[in-house]
């Protein structure tokens, strides 16, 4: 297995992630790790290069500059091609976001559950939030109903449609999913060869579930693996968390709409741009009745509007 970490100026996280990997690794002597810096602006390729060479890592963990911030697919991308080229190829990647401790176990976890299932092509681990309580998700994939669900977020529609809701809580047994959190992503080097690698087209977020959808058109099935678990302190690369009513970055926007449109092309996009739109400025109406205010994303409306399918094709704006 090579692990593959992108790092975007977050060095110090990076170094406690490698720092969790140390036992497992010790346990798992042929498991190599490349961390790829997409061209962070503060000293991260300093105190990462520092921090390899005096812990004495460099057997087993390799820093690679990227020279430019492309993305996490790029960055990913950026691993699998120099893995890929190597003597003795890896037979798996595993793709961990700089913001998280991996628990004692977990490689061995995944590594056997691979070896027991041949027909398996992605698994995505249990995670633990920042204050380490357990946060049990797998996913189904966006569709039109998905996006009227999470547009409304009314709870009459959510219970009518909850068959259709992208996230899917977990139970304590390994489960065959849609698609999985890319914080914690295990993939098949022959699955990556299927699919093409990871499309560039994403800058961040809904490149894993595109992964995930590739992999399932090629054959190849996606599990939830409970006892593999990672804890991860989300939203530290990019701001954007759970609880955070900050504004959504038009990044965010421009990876849906290019998901919708290059998996499902663009009249199904338009569909599921009216869908999110209807549910939201239903949930909108609503709120002005209430005696209990929801809080607002900042602008949301407004900018979904501006990254939809109506006035943008797949590539971006």
């Amino acid at each position: 297995m090579t692990i593959v970490i992108v790092n975007y100026c977050t060095a110090a996280l990076v170094v406690d992630c490698l720092a969790s990997l140390v036992d497992e690794i010790t346990a798992f002597p042929a498991t190599k790790v490349l961390v790829i810096d997409n061209a962070s602006v503060d000293n991260s390729e300093h105190v990462i290069a520092t921090a390899i060479a005096e812990r004495h890592w460099s057997d087993w963990a390799q820093l690679i500059p990227s020279g430019f911030n492309g993305g996490f697919a790029y960055g990913n991308n950026i691993a699998f091609r120099a893995a890929m080229a190597e003597e003795t190829p890896p037979d798996l990647f595993w793709m961990l976001n700089p913001d998280t401790r991996v628990f004692p176990g977990t490689l061995g976890a995944l590594l056997d559950f691979f070896h027991s299932r041949p027909d398996v092509g992605i698994v995505g681990s249990m995670l633990f939030d920042g204050d380490e309580r357990p946060w049990p998700f797998a996913f189904r994939f966006p569709s039109i109903l998905s996006e009227l669900e999470r547009g409304a977020c009314i709870g009459i529609i959510s219970r009518l449609l909850r068959d259709h809701r992208v996230p899917r809580s977990m139970g304590n047994v390994p489960e065959q999913v849609d698609w999985v959190s890319g914080a914690s992503l295990v993939v098949r080097r022959e699955t990556l060869e299927a699919t093409g690698l990871m499309d560039e087209g994403y800058f961040l977020y809904y490149e894993e579930t595109d992964l995930c959808l590739k992999a399932r058109h090629h054959g190849w099935t996606c599990w939830y693996l409970p006892s593999a678990v990672v804890l991860h302190i989300a939203g530290q690369s990019t701001g954007l968390t759970e609880t955070a009513f900050r504004r959504i970055p038009g990044y965010w926007f421009d990876a849906r709409r290019r998901y919708f449109i290059m998996n499902h092309g663009r009249r199904y996009a338009l569909l599921a741009d009216i869908c999110w739109m209807a549910g939201h400025m239903l949930w909108r109406t609503l709120r002005r009745f209430r005696s209990r205010k929801d809080r607002v994303v900042p602008f949301l409306f407004r900018d979904f509007v501006k990254g939809s399918a109506f006035f943008h094709g797949p590539q971006g704006r």
